[in-house]
Parts: C-alpha cells; sequence; structure tokens
C-alpha cells in the first residue's frame, strides 16, 4: 500500500520519493506521513544512499495537509498524537547528514510548502507555485514551516507570506530565495535526478558535516562554529575520498569519490 502512494526508488546513491496521491492532490494523509517516516528513516539509516530526492506527481508537488485526518479526531491528545508522527519525519530529514533535494513539480501548499523547506536544494519546476495556505483552514503554519521559512527569505517576507496567503509563481520564489533555481517544466523530473546523482556522486561525509555545520551556525557564536570547523575538518581529511580528490587533482582527472 505505501508505494502506491509512495513511490520510493533507489538510484545510483539516490532514494526518490514521489508522492503519488493525485485525488487527494498529494495531501499528508496519515497514511502518507507513516510512508514519509519509514522511508526517512531507511534513508538515514543506509549508507548506500547518500542523496534524497523528493517530488510528486501530475501539476502537484502537496497541497498540504489531509484535512479529513485532522478532523477525525480534534482533541489535545489526538492533535499531538498526529503532530508526534509528522515530526518525527521532519526532525530524521533535520538532523541527518545528508543532503536533501525536493523537486517542486507543481503546487506546494501549506504542508506542501513546509516540505520544500526541507530541501538543502529546492528547485522547481517553471510552472510551479507556492502559497502558504493554513490561514484558509484556520490552522498554524507546522511541520517546521515556522522555523525553516524566515530563515530562508527573512522574517518580514515571511510574515508577508504567512499573513497574506498570496500565491507565488517559481520565478517570484526564485527572487525571494524560496528555490535556487527555476527548470522547465519539459523534462523536469529527470533534469532533478541528474541533479541529485551529482550530489550523490560527490564526497559524502563532507557534504555531511557541512550540512550539519551550517544548521547549527544559526546558534553557535562564530568562535564556537570555527571549532567545530575545524574539528570537522581533520575528519574529512582522514577520509578515503579526500584523497582521491587530491589525487585526482593532480591528474587532472574528474574524482571518484566512494563516500568513504
Amino acid at each position: 500500500m505505501t508505494d502506491s502512494i509512495l513511490h520510493a526508488e533507489a538510484f545510483d546513491g539516490v532514494l526518490q520519493l514521489q508522492l503519488r496521491a493525485p485525488e487527494v492532490r498529494n495531501a499528508l494523509s496519515a497514511e502518507m506521513k507513516r510512508a514519509l517516516h519509514e522511508q526517512a528513516r531507511r534513508f538515514v539509516e543506509d549508507d548506500g544512499l547518500r542523496c534524497l530526492l523528493i517530488t510528486g506527481c501530475d501539476a502537484v508537488f502537496c497541497a498540504g495537509g489531509d484535512l479529513r485526518t485532522m478532523q477525525s479526531d480534534r482533541s489535545t491528545v489526538g492533535v499531538r498524537r498526529r503532530m508526534a508522527l509528522t515530526h518525527a519525519s521532519v526532525r530524521l530529514l533535520a538532523e541527518c547528514e545528508k543532503p536533501i533535494v525536493t523537486a517542486v513539480n507543481g503546487a506546494a501548499v501549506g504542508a506542501g510548502l513546509s516540505l520544500a523547506l526541507m530541501g538543502d536544494v529546492v528547485v522547481a519546476a517553471e510552472d510551479a507555485y507556492f502559497m502558504a495556505g493554513f490561514a484558509n483552514v484556520g490552522v498554524l503554519p507546522d511541520m517546521g514551516v515556522l522555523y525553516h521559512l524566515p530563515r530562508t527569505v527573512g522574517r518580514v517576507q515571511a510574515n508577508d507570506l504567512l499573513l497574506s496567503n498570496r500565491r507565488v509563481n517559481a520565478q517570484e520564489a526564485l527572487g525571494l530565495g524560496l528555490v535556487s533555481r527555476v527548470l522547465p517544466a519539459d523534462g523536469f523530473l529527470a533534469q532533478a535526478q541528474a541533479l541529485a546523482r551529482s550530489i550523490a556522486a560527490g564526497p559524502a561525509v563532507s557534504f555531511g558535516l557541512a550540512r550539519a555545520l551550517m544548521a547549527g551556525a544559526y546558534k553557535d557564536s562564530f568562535g564556537e562554529f570555527l571549532l567545530k570547523e575545524s574539528l570537522a575538518q581533520a575528519v574529512v581529511f582522514g577520509t578515503d575520498d579526500f584523497a582521491e580528490g587530491v589525487s585526482a587533482f593532480g591528474d587532472k582527472r574528474k574524482p571518484r569519490f566512494t563516500g568513504r
């Protein structure tokens, strides 16, 4: 059943997750959240998977939470139980030392915006759009969007997007810094896959430590950051990938990294 709503495919060090629930516009139902958690754990624990690619199907990336699920149990206990499942996946992805690419193929609304911002690299199809959406149903913006959005576009722009609930097209999203690049809709997934492959082929230890350092930089002092940087660099200098990179540079060839 999992594969019918969340298709998982591994190739060339990439784990691709494609949301496939077009009848509900790829909404994050309880079943979808459980599937995401299962695959997030798989990604974190499998050393052979070095980049995660998340995308949607048809013209929708993710239209947010499943309102049917939300209304099924509005008690404090019920809400906190659902949030615990959501947060388990979000924390796994946020805290892992592996890069994530989110490929926004269409509408990213509500929790879909939150999911898109989980990416270290966020690419959008030229016909994609973003909208906070939470105000439409009177719910608190969740899945970490209140954490990630102001860090991505700044506090004032984040408030504008959340309070106005306006629709942002791909080009405006690029200008705001919501996405790193806009790609043609034709062949979009293939281009996103090529990007994920290139990242997966990189020096995994270096990439992972850089991700962790960047995440911690928001709370560390500059001195604390530099100390962590020096410790991380000492680890990287001991990797096979560093030796291969230096060798390849001297030989004037493309390095063949192994992730070790």
